[in-house]
């Protein structure tokens, strides 16, 4: 028996919680992954996985096998990759996930850089709103707005994000500012259901406001361009709107009753064995993200 192949065998099926999962990963068929999880559980003479109809589990002797099974295999990652020259010269393809309009905005620059400074590489995104899971799709590095689970990944904080309420000073001008959460009541609000689905908006010190939206758009862009055109109210992450604040064409009020800010996080899985494709990029992004005054 591969005991490496084993080892990344037992490894993808704990990451997938799938045998069949982890063969179409591996490449392999579901009868040879059950045949080398079950030579690999006689050699070492205890089970690994508890298996019902409905999924695969690790025992607890697998849970401690599976840690140290991922750095074993993280050292020779290591060592081959340091023989071959990869841990100090970056190369392949990267793959970079953010949410949708923070990747247009702030990420994809970022990308277009990188790839500028190391030629040799391509460069693949993911920008949804939707979670990813990294580890499953392939993602090297994620940017994430929001508080994180523990997840064992490496985190580095680079800014954070509002929650904010804005108008264009042209409709202020006609319909008056409010000046508590309370006076939105009084306004026109064009809501964005892809990111407030609820008709609550909260403020800080627990103050909530239920309204009820004169519009409703499907996306943030159309809610601030009905903002800024001077139509009514709207409420968004304060970054979504950067280009905006700073040419005078949208105002935020309510400032005083903002909820905390949201963390922004660069996140990656492989900790200090992350390639140097990995680590040039993470350097870059949190010098430019840092950097950015709209996002701190």
């Amino acid at each position: 028996m591969d005991r490496w192949q084993a080892m990344r065998t037992f490894v993808k099926v704990a990451e997938m919680e799938s045998f069949a999962e982890a063969a179409r990963h591996l490449h392999l068929s579901a009868p040879a992954v059950t045949r080398t999880i079950a030579a690999l559980e006689e050699t070492i003479g205890a089970r690994l996985f508890v298996r019902t109809t409905r999924s695969v589990k690790l025992t607890e002797a697998g849970g401690r096998y599976f840690d140290d099974c991922r750095r074993i295999l993280a050292d020779i990652t290591e060592a081959e990759a340091a023989a071959a020259g990869s841990y100090a010269t970056p190369s392949g393809m990267l793959a970079v996930t953010a949410s949708a309009l923070f990747g247009q905005m702030y990420v994809l620059p970022i990308v277009t850089e990188y790839l500028d400074s190391y030629p040799t590489m391509a460069a693949r995104t993911f920008f949804v709103d939707r979670p990813v899971n990294i580890v499953e799709e392939g993602v090297d590095v994620a940017v994430r707005i929001g508080r994180l689970p523990d997840s064992g990944f490496t985190a580095i904080k680079v800014g954070s994000v509002r929650r904010v309420v804005c108008g264009a000073p042209a409709y202020f001008e006609a319909h008056g500012v409010p000046l508590t959460p309370a006076d939105l009541k009084g306004h026109r609000v064009a809501a964005s259901t892809s990111a407030w689905a609820s008709p609550e908006w909260r403020f800080a010190g627990d103050q909530r406001v239920v309204l009820t939206p004169t519009l409703q758009c499907n996306t943030n862009e159309a809610a601030i361009a009905t903002a800024a055109a001077g139509w009514g109210l709207t409420r968004v992450l304060h970054y979504q709107i950067g280009p905006a604040l700073l040419e005078g064409r949208l105002r935020v009020v309510l400032s005083e009753h903002e909820e905390a800010p949201l963390p922004i996080h660069v996140l990656h899985p492989e900790g200090r064995h992350a390639p140097a494709k990995v680590r040039a990029f993470i350097d870059l992004a949190v010098d430019r993200l840092r950097a950015n005054r709209l996002l701190n």
